[in-house]
């Protein structure tokens, strides 16, 4: 059946996308561990330090280490990462065109659902921080809009490109993709999401993404 085959689809797409976002927030937490020379540094690499900085105050908090603060630390964790990273964007890019067609209830549906599998894929990961090294190579400004930050994750002799690309809000910068050793996130998701479209329809692939989020919810 079409729709055994896409729920098939999304459990073998969830490791391959979920290893990108684990490293892509990982990475993003890393940052810290270096520095962009000033003259490189701009309000893009400005406003992801200002997460990052957040990141690590929850990570290194021994009270929230505790068992019983858990689900509390988890909460914590995701909301200073949505606050940083443009989920809605996100969502749009990877669903593609399909996105225009959709009402604005649905496309709130769509990027809450997305949300869910990004922060189920990663959370653990960032959790476990260990506190491996970066370095920043530069920050490029592209039509004053959009920005790209590149960095290179250091993990034993292993080194990653990870690069970050952002968006002007008006008074501040989100991501709306990380690119891992030369892989795109969204375009990962997009080209996932399209065969299963292409398979069956847009209904049919929230449904089991419905499915797959109640899932991930549940203790």
């Amino acid at each position: 059946m079409v729709t055994n085959n896409i729920w098939l689809q999304i459990g073998s797409l969830l490791p391959q996308i979920g290893r990108l976002a684990v490293v892509g927030l990982v990475g993003f937490c890393l940052t810290i561990g270096g520095e962009l020379s000033q003259a490189l540094a701009g309000p893009p690499t400005d406003s992801m330090k200002g997460t990052i900085d957040e990141v690590l105050r929850i990570i290194r908090d021994k009270e929230l280490k505790q068992a019983a603060k858990a689900e509390e630390r988890r909460s914590l964790l995701e909301k200073a990462v949505a606050e940083r990273f443009d989920y809605q964007e996100m969502s749009r890019r990877a669903l593609g065109a399909p996105w225009k067609q959709l009402s604005d209830k649905e496309k709130q549906e769509f990027v809450a659902l997305f949300q869910t599998l990004l922060t189920s894929s990663y959370a653990e990961k960032v959790e476990s921080y260990s506190g491996e090294g970066v370095q920043y190579l530069n920050e490029r400004i592209i039509d004053k809009d959009f920005a790209e930050v590149r960095t290179k994750i250091l993990s034993g002799k292993t080194e990653i490109p990870l690069d970050y690309r952002l968006i002007n809000q008006g008074t501040d910068w989100r991501v709306y993709d990380v690119v891992v050793d030369g892989v795109s996130l969204v375009n990962n998701y997009r080209g996932q999401f399209t065969k299963i479209l292409h398979a069956s329809s847009y209904p049919d692939l929230v449904d089991q993404l419905r499915k797959k989020s109640d899932k991930l919810k549940s203790p």
